[in-house]
Formats: structure tokens, C-alpha cells, sequence
């Protein structure tokens, strides 16, 4: 995703600025000392960072809203397009197979050839995809058009993090910039929500991917005008083929067994098969990447236990949003009757919650309590949100019922999302940014993935089995047992939450030992991080 960068001295106005606190001093010491001996200072902070953050930041929406606004679409698409029942899973399916399998590539290629070229060939591509399938004809074009805008997905949005990540070195605007993307990750799916409702009532479909379009024109212009170019010292790292290919097979049968599984339920031999070829190949990828010369992914990167608990807690928190916006849709649409826009609409109190629980997370909460309290904290409000979920029935209204718990929802997830991506790119390389930052985008990835497929299926489950309960099927029985599954579903979320509170729990440190892993070929010292000072 980023390539290694040239090392460049701060200039001695930033490293007074930087020394007027305490935190500043510590990344003072370090930016005209160069750490310890031998290390070479990260490059000093851009004046245009603030407007890098809302370029990446249109970026991360662009990619996280692509997710859900289509979902939206489908049955006009559908309508419009004339394909079958049996075939629409592949609109959603095709873009999370080419997401999800080639992430860690897109990553590691911006480490090869630099984030702006990467950032900049990505947005390109993703808004020619858009308008490809915006125009498509056809419901093959549609599928490919989909399948190209999660292959440039994949370049662009470790890429979008990796340029985060390296641009802000002082922990107070670190912690300020996380907050930001950090909201933009947990609330993208419910604003993708929102605008897919309103484009297919009052527009079109094919607005849905054209929007993306308008977005990344924005956003290239922003990154040619703000997003700095550094040049590489030292010679060039190879691509290690054989780790790219296992892996990239690895996710893509990861992410189809659990598609399958989500269409074709879990007795699928195809199911079973792709999940358990994704385990071999993971081992296989595994044991390539502790013996490779130029590894995909240093083992260092994962087994660190900070970086893990965040991974971990992305992973967990993505399965468990999934299946918020998944039954909670369905349930405004099918059982109170809501239109699109109106389903739409009623996200958006959650979405203000996510922002103000990242914003209070990342400049108050996170620095006084480390990762270690607040995505715990996160997750815990994650199992209350959860558990008042299971309380909506045919009779349920929007104030008193689905309102407060979507409100605990979004500020459980604006508590544990800005916290665990700053930990988990924190200490890293210059030269492995990228594919750290790929590492966050492929936890959620997977995390949803196996959500989806894992909620949907105990859902139907329970469906079914109310329906075999309560013969014969009237209309009331069939709603009645579609809210009976909806309520499985939540209170295995709200497991998944609580199984998250205990690993972050137990995983995150309390205190981060201040070694000299912090060296100034990484992206932000240990000891500088507000996110684990405690």
C-alpha cells in the first residue's frame, strides 16, 4: 500500500512546536535525535495534512458506503435488469470476492510503488468501475463492473490508511485524524444506507454507483493537490509472489465459504470445502511468510499482542455491525413498513452517536485509558445495543424501542473503532504501512463476512423453525416468524460482543513498554501513543 519512504529531518520549527508538551517533547527528542543510533527521522508533518485527512477521509467513505448503498438497489436493479432471484447475491458477492481476497496485495503494492501513485491509480479505477456498472446493460457487465470496484477497493482503501498513518507523527493530531476515519469506518455502511435509499426513490439505481463517481473526482483532486510524494532511498522491495498467491486464494475461499453459506446454508459441500481450503492455505501462507526473504506479511506485524487485540477487536466489532444493518433494514422494511429513505433516515441518530463517541473516544477517553478500557468498554455497550434489539416485535415503535438501542450501538462502536485502528498501526515500519493498514481493512472484511453468513443462517434457522411450529402459515404467522429470526440473530451479536469484551480485555496491554521498537522507522513510537499510554 506505501511504498518505503525516503527519511527527511524536521525542520527546527517542528520540533519546537513539538516540544511544547509533553507529549510533543517526547516526539521532539525523537524528530532531532534521529531515537536511537542509526535510526533516520520520519519526514516532518506535512502543513496540508489536515486537508490529506479529508481527502482520504472521502476515500474511506467512498469504499465503506459501496458496501451497503447498493444493497438498497438491488430490487430495482433487479426490476430493471430482469435477472433472477438466484443471481443477485452476485452484485454483493462479486465486490466483497475481489475486496477480500486481494486487500493484503493492494496493501503491499503501495509499499512497492508509493501511496500517492496507489491512492491516486485506485480512485481512478474505482470511479471507472462505478461508471461501468452505473451504465451496465446487462446483468453480466453489472457483476464485472462490481468485481472491478472491489479489485481497486482493495488498492485504495489500505492505501487511504497507510497515507493516515504515516502523515500524522504527533500523537495528539494522530489521535484527532483517527478520530475521524474511525467514525468514517463504523458509520459508512448506515450513511451508505441512507443515500442508497435516497438515490433509488428519487433518482435511479444506477446513481448508487454513480455517486462514487462524483466522490472520486473530489478525492483526485484532492490527493494530486495534498497528498505528499516521497521518494524512495534504497533499493526496491520485491513482491513475494508465492505469499501474494496463497493468501489472495486463502481470503478468496475464506469470503466464498461463507457466501455460500449465507445463499446455500451450511450442509453445502461447497461450503465446507472452501472454508477448509482457506484453512490450509492460511497455514500454508503462514509458514511461506516465517521463511520468505521479502515477506507479504512480516509475522512481526500480527503476532505483536497490541496490534492482535486490535486486529481481533476489528474482526469482531465488523461481524457484529454487519448484522446490525442487515436485520435491522430488514426489519424497518418488512415489519414496520418503512421506505428506503425512510430506513435511511432512521440510521442516522446512530451515525451521530458513532461520531461523538469517536471524537470524546480519541481526544479525551483514549489518551487517559488506553485501548485497554475503551474497546472493552465498546464492545460491552455492543451487547447492550445488541440485547435491546431483541426486544422489537410487530408491535414496536421507533422512539421507544429501535431508537435507543441503535443509539448505544453507534457509541459502543465510535468507542472501539477509532482506538483499535490507531493500535493497530501503531509501531509499524514505514516500509509495512501499507499492508498493516490492509490488515485492518481485511479484519473487517472477514469479520462481516463471516457475520453475514453466521447471523443469516441462524436467522433462517429460527425462522423455520417457528414456521414448523405454528402451522399453518398465515400472513401474521410469516411475520410473526421473521422477527422471531431477527431476535436469534441479535442475541448471537450480542454474544460475538461479549466474546470481544473478554479478548480485548485480556490482549490489550495496560501499559506499553517504552523499547526501542519505537524507532523512527516505524509509524508512530509506542511510547508517543496516547492510544497505549496506559
Amino acid at each position: 500500500m506505501l511504498a518505503p519512504m525516503s527519511r527527511t529531518h524536521p525542520s527546527s520549527d517542528d520540533a519546537t512546536r513539538a516540544s511544547s508538551s509533553p507529549a510533543g517533547s517526547a516526539h521532539a527528542v525523537h524528530a532531532t535525535t534521529g531515537g536511537r543510533a542509526g535510526a533516520t527521522p520520519p519526514p516532518a508533518p506535512s502543513s496540508r495534512r489536515w486537508w490529506t485527512l479529508t481527502t482520504v477521509a472521502l476515500a474511506q467513505l467512498m469504499v465503506v458506503l459501496d458496501s451497503t448503498v447498493v444493497n438498497i438497489a438491488l430490487p430495482a436493479a433487479q426490476s430493471d435488469l430482469g435477472f433472477s432471484d438466484g443471481d443477485r447475491q452476485w452484485i454483493i458477492t462479486a465486490y466483497s470476492l475481489a475486496f477480500g481476497s486481494l486487500l493484503l496485495l493492494g496493501g503491499r503494492v503501495g509499499d512497492l510503488i508509493g501511496r500517492k501513485r496507489t491512492f491516486i491509480i485506485g480512485l481512478i479505477g474505482f470511479a471507472l468501475a462505478s461508471a461501468l456498472g452505473g451504465a451496465a446493460g446487462s446483468f453480466g457487465l453489472l457483476v464485472f463492473a462490481r468485481a472491478l470496484q472491489g479489485a481497486f477497493g482493495a488498492l485504495l482503501a489500505p492505501t487511504a490508511l497507510a497515507v493516515l498513518t504515516t502523515t500524522f507523527t504527533i500523537p495528539k493530531e494522530r489521535a484527532r485524524a483517527f478520530g475521524v476515519f474511525g467514525a468514517i469506518a463504523g458509520a459508512g455502511g448506515a450513511i451508505g444506507l441512507l443515500l442508497g435509499g435516497f438515490l433509488t426513490q428519487y433518482a435511479s439505481w444506477r446513481w448508487n454507483l454513480y455517486i462514487n463517481v462524483v466522490i472520486a473526482v473530489v478525492a483526485i483532486i484532492g490527493a494530486a493537490l495534498f497528498v505528499s510524494h516521497v521518494t524512495r532511498t534504497g533499493p526496491r522491495p520485491k513482491l513475494d509472489v508465492p505469499g501474494t498467491v496463497l493468501v489472495s486464494a486463502a481470503l478468496f475461499s475464506l469470503v466464498y465459504g461463507f457466501s455460500n453459506a449465507e445463499n446455500e446454508g451450511w450442509g453445502s459441500p461447497l461450503t465446507w470445502g472452501f472454508l477448509v481450503i482457506a484453512v490450509v492455505l492460511l497455514a500454508a501462507f503462514v509458514a511461506w511468510q516465517r521463511r520468505a526473504e521479502h515477506p507479504l506479511l512480516p509475522m512481526s506485524i500480527v503476532l505483536d499482542r497490541n496490534r492482535g487485540a486490535a486486529y481481533s477487536s476489528v474482526t469482531i466489532a465488523g461481524a457484529g455491525m454487519f448484522g446490525i444493518f442487515l436485520f435491522v433494514t430488514y426489519y424497518l422494511q418488512t415489519s414496520l413498513g418503512y421506505t428506503p429513505t425512510k430506513t435511511g433516515l432512521a440510521f442516522l441518530p446512530m451515525i451521530g452517536m458513532l461520531v461523538l463517541a469517536a471524537q470524546l473516544s480519541t481526544n479525551i477517553f483514549v489518551p487517559r485509558f488506553g485501548p485497554k478500557i475503551m474497546v472493552p468498554f465498546g464492545m460491552t455497550l455492543g451487547v447492550i445495543g445488541m440485547l435491546l434489539l431483541t426486544r422489537l416485535d410487530l408491535d414496536s415503535t421507533y422512539a421507544a424501542t429501535v431508537l435507543p438501542a441503535l443509539m448505544v450501538l453507534g457509541f459502543g462502536m465510535g468507542s472501539i473503532m477509532p482506538a483499535s485502528i490507531q493500535t493497530a498501526t501503531l509501531g509499524v515500519d514505514r516500509g509495512h504501512a501499507g499492508v498493516a493498514s490492509a490488515m485492518v481493512n481485511t479484519s473487517q472484511q472477514v469479520g462481516g463476512s463471516i457475520g453475514t453468513a453466521l447471523l443469516n443462517t441462524l436467522a433462517a434457522t429460527a425462522t423455520a423453525d417457528y414456521l414448523a411450529d405454528h402451522l399453518p402459515t398465515t400472513g401474521a404467522v410469516a411475520a410473526e416468524a421473521a422477527v422471531t429470526g431477527y431476535a436469534a440473530a441479535y442475541w448471537w451479536g450480542a454474544g460475538f460482543f461479549a466474546v470481544g469484551a473478554v479478548v480485548a480485555a485480556l490482549l490489550f496491554r495496560r501499559r506499553v513498554p517504552q523499547t526501542d521498537d519505537a524507532s523512527h522507522g516505524s509509524t508512530g513510537s509506542l511510547a508517543e501513543a496516547p492510544a497505549t499510554a496506559r
